[in-house]
């Protein structure tokens, strides 16, 4: 028996939560239940596994678990970028081997187009805009970075433009950034929503379960999942819950969970979307990792994410709220001189699943249980199309992204604890100093 020490919780204070649409919570599971398959964690990437499974096995029952509200967790919670292009940030160029970059830009499109054809299909009122994205830089280590970049894109043959900072008030407004490298292929999306929408769209054979943290596990020829008000037992057991893959004895010492914050406006009046200026939405992401995330919104929010914080268990910590929201401010502040009355509605963190190689885990994991889990900050697009891999390999099928994922060595082993912890929060004390004015 496996008992769950590590349970989700999240802040209550995402805006793209509470922003987006209200839906009827589906009810939490009750008494004892068996199926042919269950899948844990109701995500981009299990939804998309859940999705999938249904259309091959349309007369069997897929059981789908989600230990919080679906939009209200990790998937609801991320900057809104779903990102076409690979960017290797260990290679000197951005994209390595080519190769690989191109089966990663198959995989990432995949995981894409499917959002895309889900959301008109469905009329999923997430925001979803097809405009590209801009990477900026104001340190001239920045400028570096994007000119590798670009070199790499070169590389790959995938377009772009390169923006000089003089003509970036046209595009963002602002006057901040120095140069940005601008790609077409980026959507953008109110995250929160789309998660909702996926959920509520679900094929008839798909039953989801809310509110219904698995608190021990016994595994065997049939995997039984028990909770507070009684237990699943499932023939094929899917696991599509990131970091807290950990928990149900998987992956131990490999997943680091990250978390990252963001604030969000209030709706800019017209006078203030005038003293902006540039385009109506727009999403930048720095050129330094470490630096700072920024959107525009349809409904004319400016969001700001930067900070990061280890927290080893998976689960919020208040304290860093408090702590990062100064910093949010000061990066606004930078940014856009020109709105200076415009307060923050929402604070929020969100968790990132990590690996110290980037890698990140499909396959089996034990007998009959099967993991698409470690998405290393991509899984709007990586977590969809992974998840939708999982449903095609486990009806049989092989293609290209099918062997390509498998082939992943997965992710490495962290150092013991605590230098683990002692090791991150050093990482990531020093890459948000280091970034400079791109934080």
């Amino acid at each position: 028996m496996t008992k769950i020490c590590s349970l989700p919780a999240d802040d209550q204070s995402c805006g793209w939560y509470h922003l987006s649409k209200g839906r009827q919570v589906k009810p939490s599971h009750q008494g004892h239940t068996s199926a042919r398959w269950v899948i844990v964690g109701a995500g981009f990437t299990g939804l998309a596994a859940a999705r999938q499974l249904a259309m091959h096995f349309p007369d069997e029952p897929i059981l789908l678990i989600e230990a919080q509200e679906v939009g209200f967790g990790s998937s609801g919670r991320n900057a809104g970028f779903a990102i076409d292009l690979p960017h290797d940030i260990g290679a000197e160029d951005y994209i390595g081997d080519i190769a690989t970059a191109r089966t990663t830009l198959k995989l990432n499109l995949s995981g894409q187009s499917y959002l895309k054809e889900l959301v008109e299909r469905f009329n999923i009122d997430c925001q979803m805009k097809h405009c590209g994205k801009y990477q900026a830089a104001v340190e001239t280590r920045g400028i570096a970075v994007l000119d590798a970049y670009r070199s790499g894109l070169d590389k790959l043959g995938q377009p772009y433009e390169m923006i000089e900072g003089d003509d970036l008030p046209g595009h963002i407004g602002t006057h901040f950034y120095r140069k940005a490298l601008f790609t077409p292929g980026t959507s953008l999306i109110q995250p929160s929503a789309l998660v909702k929408g996926l959920a509520d769209s679900l094929p008839d054979n798909v039953t989801l379960y809310e509110n219904t943290p698995i608190t021990e596990v016994e595994y065997g020829a049939r995997t039984v999942l028990k909770h507070a008000n009684g237990s699943i037992t499932a023939d094929k057991l899917i696991l599509t819950n990131n970091a807290f893959g950990m928990s149900f004895g998987f992956l131990k010492g490999r997943m680091l969970p990250v978390f990252t914050y963001a604030s969000l406006t209030r709706p800019m009046t017209a006078q203030e979307q005038a003293a902006l200026g540039g385009k109506p939405y727009w999403g930048l992401i720095p050129a330094d990792p470490f630096g700072t995330t920024v959107r525009r919104t349809v409904d004319n929010r400016l969001l700001i994410r930067n900070s990061f914080s280890f927290n080893p268990t998976g689960r919020s910590d208040q304290k860093y709220l408090q702590r990062f929201v100064s910093r949010h401010r000061a990066s606004f502040e930078r940014r856009f001189p020109m709105l200076p009355d415009m307060a923050f509605e929402y604070t929020w963190g969100g968790a990132l699943a990590l690996s110290r190689n980037h890698e990140g885990y499909f396959g089996e994991l034990s007998p009959n249980v099967y993991g698409a889990l470690c998405c290393n900050g991509l899984g709007v697009t990586r977590g969809t199309a992974t998840g939708k891999l999982m449903a095609d390999w486990l009806a049989g099928e092989r293609d290209e992204l099918i062997d390509f994922v498998l082939r992943s060595p997965g992710p490495s082993a962290n150092p013991p604890a605590p230098l683990v912890s002692l090791g991150v929060n050093a990482n990531l004390m020093w890459g948000q100093y280091r970034a400079g004015r791109e934080s």
